[in-house]
């Protein structure tokens, strides 16, 4: 069964310019649910997560000031929200999502979040709307369990994913691959395992092709034996922040092959959501959603 972490949302108490980008954690799984994607018993309702992991990943400096609301006007801004406590009780919360998507993963080779994603988020800071980092939260869990020995991160929003980068540069058992637009933000990149950097208006054909020769040499290289999979859709070409020229169904094809490889490998998978800013909100859904219709299609 397709197991799936829903965080509720808040998007009532946020500023308007806000609200928009957050919405579609609300109205994605009822879409699912509307057209017989998943039925309720897909859907879980985590906890917040033990303190204990988020300290294994986040130094204990910037966890205190952030559980206490105490981090500076300068890095507030530097998230991107109004720090309140509501905002960290739910990054919690999706913390312990991602978390718990990794045993279900084990179980039936796949699990998501509809939420997460929060690559921006190094070790002793919060940037561009991500105060903490579900993905390195999960794979220092597993590494700590001893459930896994070799991770492999394939991050394919748009923004590179800078803060999973930082948290494991030192750490061999966990392999980052970033694949975004070279143009965009952050300005200043940070090193990845694997970075592929990609011209403005890159197309389906070229993102695909590279994708899938990359994937292919780091599964015959590094071969991981568990996946996180950062699945922005920010990379379509309707997505006022992306800068590439990818195509609804090119994103489509995007998660398919991410997906297929990793089921015909038989590798555990965790897929949680990541970005999506396209002026027509039915683009943001229906990408997002082809998601989870894959994976009912390729794994159930």
């Amino acid at each position: 069964m397709l197991k799936i972490a829903w965080t509720e949302n808040y998007v009532l108490s946020l500023p308007p310019n806000h609200r928009f980008p957050m919405s579609k954690y609300e109205v994605l799984p009822q879409q699912l649910l509307h057209e017989g994607t998943i039925r309720e018993e897909n859907l879980f309702r985590p906890l917040p997560i033990e303190e204990k992991w988020i300290s294994r990943t986040h130094k204990e400096e910037y966890w205190y000031k952030l559980r206490t609301l105490s981090l500076t006007p300068k890095e507030i801004r530097r998230t991107g929200f109004p720090l309140t406590e509501e905002l960290v009780n739910r990054e919690v919360t999706i913390m312990n999502g991602t978390l718990l998507c990794t045993h279900s993963a084990f179980e039936f080779g796949i699990s998501m979040n509809i939420a997460g994603g929060t690559h921006h988020a190094f070790t002793n800071r919060g940037e561009g709307f991500c105060l903490l980092n579900d993905i390195a939260i999960a794979a220092n869990y597993l590494l700590e369990q001893k459930q896994a020995e070799r991770i492999l991160v394939i991050d394919l929003d748009v923004h590179q994913g800078n803060g999973t980068a930082e948290i494991f540069k030192d750490e061999p058992r966990v392999f980052t691959f970033s694949m975004h637009g070279a143009n965009n933000y952050p300005l200043i990149k940070e090193k990845s395992d694997l970075d592929i950097a990609l011209a403005d208006f890159t197309d389906d054909a070229f993102y695909l092709k590279t994708l899938d020769a990359n994937l292919k040499n780091i599964f015959d290289t590094f071969q991981p034996d568990f996946i996180f999979f950062q699945s922005g859709v920010d990379i379509l070409s309707t997505d006022k922040l992306g800068r590439l020229s990818v195509s609804r169904e090119g994103c489509k094809q995007r998660d398919r092959l991410v997906l297929t490889l990793a089921y015909k490998n038989k590798i555990p998978l965790v897929a949680s959501m990541g970005g999506g800013y396209s002026p027509d909100f039915r683009d943001i859904i229906e990408a997002h959603a082809n998601t989870y219709r894959l994976a009912q299609e390729i794994y159930f």
